[in-house]
């Protein structure tokens, strides 16, 4: 990518809950843009959201609507990324995608930028958002790498927002039933498109997407094949369980590591304090530990209640927690061009 002073830049799903925050953090974090087209569907189109003082209109994504980007972030769904990121590229644009369309590919990078920035040197034009409960946690391993990752056993709590805005919507509306009534009604969850619904309200449930022919959910082999991608670790050991919890915002996990080499809580805690954008909250006598709404709305990774397991020298057991639509999508992605800019 040629190196400028500022960058066209198109937001491609920009009304969702996640292209809203990209088109935030860009302003935040005061990315060089010399002009923002933010894009979505047909029935999004007119709408408009604010950037730098100004009201953008959302225009129709067409695959012309990337003619002089230079970067493109997408947020949409595979279907539509699988459509718009060719074209954005055969156009000359650098495409961050934050579904899972490209996430497995041998030829797309998947990158976590505090972990495998290097990887963004071989991208043939899509860069891939890892999921948003693996990118938490890749932060936290890479502090440890340097003992020998042998065995992650990683148990997830996952916000509802996680489903997009309906699900959000769906909660706010069994917390306002039972208040109204004293009775929760069933919704959205697990799945919207499944016909057996539990409340979520007041409640936990152990499936986050659907479940495959191994008895795992889509969401659980994502942990695995992700991390052992981004970590450039094939036969890395995963053992994972993905829950949904009724929290909005905010994915909280129960992390057990086994280490080739004895780790001790303390030196974890010194190489967690030494880690990128990863804020060590570990004070359990205090009640100090990382939990969802203390990561809402910030684009750090927290770590805490780190601890020996009581049978294994080799294992360290700690609780992870980041927003995941800032850290676990938009967030990642802006860092993400912030590398591509960086590299130019």
């Amino acid at each position: 990518m040629e190196r400028k002073a500022s960058y066209r830049i198109a937001v491609l799903g920009a009304t969702g809950a996640v292209g809203r925050r990209m088109v935030e953090t860009l302003e935040r974090r005061n990315f060089p843009i010399e002009s923002l087209k933010l894009l979505a569907s047909e029935r999004s189109a007119g709408q408009t959201i604010a950037f730098r003082g100004e009201q953008l209109p959302v225009e129709r994504a067409t695959a012309d609507s990337f003619e002089g980007i230079d970067i493109a972030l997408f947020s949409a769904g595979a279907t539509t990324s699988q459509i718009f990121a060719p074209e954005a590229v055969k156009r000359g644009a650098v495409v961050v995608d934050n579904s899972s369309a490209y996430r497995m590919d041998p030829n797309v990078p998947l990158v976590v930028p505090e972990v495998n920035p290097h990887a963004l040197d071989d991208h043939q034009g899509i860069i891939a958002n890892p999921n948003c409960s693996t990118i938490q946690l890749m932060v936290a391993l890479h502090a440890l790498r340097a003992f020998g990752l042998e065995h992650v056993t990683i148990s997830t709590y996952q916000a509802v927002s996680g489903m997009g805005q309906k699900a959000v919507d769906a909660l706010r509306e069994e917390v306002a039933a039972w208040q109204a009534t004293g009775t929760i009604a069933s919704t959205i969850f697990p799945l919207a498109s499944q016909d057996t619904h539990y409340p979520q309200a007041f409640n936990v449930l152990p499936q986050c997407d659907i479940f495959l022919d191994n008895g795992y959910t889509k969401e659980e082999m994502k942990l695995v094949n992700e991390s052992r991608k981004i970590l450039e670790l094939p036969d890395l050991k995963v053992s994972p369980t993905a829950v949904r919890v009724p929290v909005l915002y905010g994915h909280a996990e129960s992390v057990a590591v086994r280490f080739a080499t004895p780790v001790t809580p303390d030196i974890a805690r010194a190489r967690f304090a030494q880690a990128e954008n990863l804020v060590v909250v570990d004070e359990p006598g205090a009640a100090k530990y990382p939990h969802p709404q203390m990561a809402e709305g910030t684009g750090d990774t927290f770590v805490g209640r780190i601890r020996q397991d009581l049978a294994d020298p080799h294992t360290l057991l700690f609780f992870v927690v980041a927003d995941n639509l800032l850290k676990g999508a938009a967030w990642n992605a802006v860092q993400i061009a912030e590398a591509l800019v960086k590299r130019a």
